[in-house]
């Protein structure tokens, strides 16, 4: 059993523990805290509370998470778009539509399927069965670039680039409306949303920092072609923070309009370009393109 322990602020007094859990445990469902609050896995001072339990300045909290048998992963013969292999590590163009790993629920038709048959079970182990040589994600509907490990040494390695922003992340977006500066900075903290839990959001209370610079490349009138740089790599960030300041991006029905003006467009128009690093083993930097899907192609065409 694994136990997370936490300690409530000054601000954090009178707040019901059960939001207060789905706010600092935002890798775990709502629904499953609850159940760990009923089952009496959830104490205050080694005495165990219940959801309606208010915090007070300085309490200690402890949460037991069950240990949980994970499903046993299976490869898929999945064909995959390789930019890049060597005994290290792979870099590859994900298509839209595909899952990066598996979760609850759904378990194959995943990028990790795909990789577990393409690699032969050779990949980091990590982030553990789910997450097999997965370093860093992109979404469902984003494409591009993603970078897998095969070794442990490499995933520590890049893990730790990534952490210190040092990775080349630059990405392509159709954003609603027209910019009006060629280029500019979004700043904002990103954290889970303080009601909608499937969504983020800038979250100036519980947000992690967050930078995304963009870059004009095309103006169509009511739509703009963008280039996005990446400083940090929050969930969701190059969505959240153009949708913060009035430009979400084309397709994204869950930070932008509900329907989706363009016929047939699924899911949000983000292609992750361009990726860079310092190989782990011979130290040399790389950097891959990933060209433009033909769905974004067509609709460049289009609004020219």
């Amino acid at each position: 059993m694994k136990r997370i322990c936490l300690l409530a602020d000054p601000s954090q007094a009178g707040e019901r523990i059960d939001k207060y859990l789905a706010l600092e445990l935002d890798g775990y469902s709502r629904s499953f805290l609850q159940k760990q609050l009923k089952d009496g896995n959830v104490t205050v001072g080694d005495k165990p509370v219940k959801s309606s339990y208010q915090l007070a300045e300085d309490d200690e909290i402890c949460v037991f998470i069950p240990d949980n048998r994970e499903p046993d992963i299976l490869p898929e013969d999945i064909p995959l778009s390789v930019l890049y292999e060597d005994e290290h590590l792979l870099v590859v163009d994900k298509p839209k539509g595909m899952v990066v790993h598996p979760s609850a629920g759904h378990y194959s038709g995943t990028l990790v399927n795909a990789l577990l048959y393409h690699c032969r079970g050779n990949l980091s182990g990590i982030n553990g069965v789910l997450r097999p040589g997965i370093v860093h994600r992109i979404d469902k509907d984003t494409t591009g670039a993603l970078l897998v490990c095969k070794t442990d040494l490499a995933h520590r390695d890049l893990a730790q680039q990534l952490k210190d922003h040092s990775i080349t992340r630059r990405y392509r977006a159709i954003v609603h409306g027209n910019l009006t500066e060629d280029e500019g900075t979004v700043e904002g903290p990103i954290g889970r949303h303080p009601t909608e839990r499937k969504k983020m959001a800038v979250n100036q209370k519980n947000g992690k920092p967050a930078v995304t610079h963009y870059r004009v490349l095309e103006r169509f009138g009511n739509y703009t072609y963008i280039e996005c740089r990446l400083e940090t790599g929050r969930t969701h960030q190059i969505r959240v923070h153009m949708s913060s300041i009035g430009h979400p991006l084309l397709g994204d029905l869950v930070y932008g309009p509900r329907k989706c003006p363009v016929s047939g467009l699924e899911g949000q128009t983000l292609h992750a370009m361009v990726l860079g690093f310092i190989h782990p083993a011979t130290k040399e930097y790389l950097e891959f393109t990933a060209p433009l899907p033909e769905y974004f192609e067509k609709l460049l065409i289009k609004f020219r």
